[in-house]
């Protein structure tokens, strides 16, 4: 099965962690640490099934997928990195 790295990175935020521009990189089924800023469970919690799908060769969700804490609201967009 493939196994495309996949990225998430942030386009807007309202979060302290978080700047436009800041990425969470994937490999496999693990967070690059050293290519990746922050790992916050709540925005994973948004993020991680599109992200499962596309590194698993499907495509990308086309949009902003957005962190569900309403009061630190993060919006990444996802990709493929192949």
């Amino acid at each position: 099965m493939e196994n495309h790295p996949t990225r998430a990175v942030v386009l807007e935020s309202n979060c302290p962690k978080y700047a436009p521009g800041d990425a969470i990189v994937f490999e496999g089924a693990f967070v690059d640490k050293n290519k990746s800023g922050e790992l916050c469970m709540v925005a994973l919690s948004a993020i991680y099934p599109f992200l499962y799908a596309a590194r698993r060769g499907g495509s990308v969700k086309d949009g902003p997928v957005q962190c569900p804490d309403c009061g630190e609201c993060v919006k990444f967009r996802l990709e493929r990195l192949d």
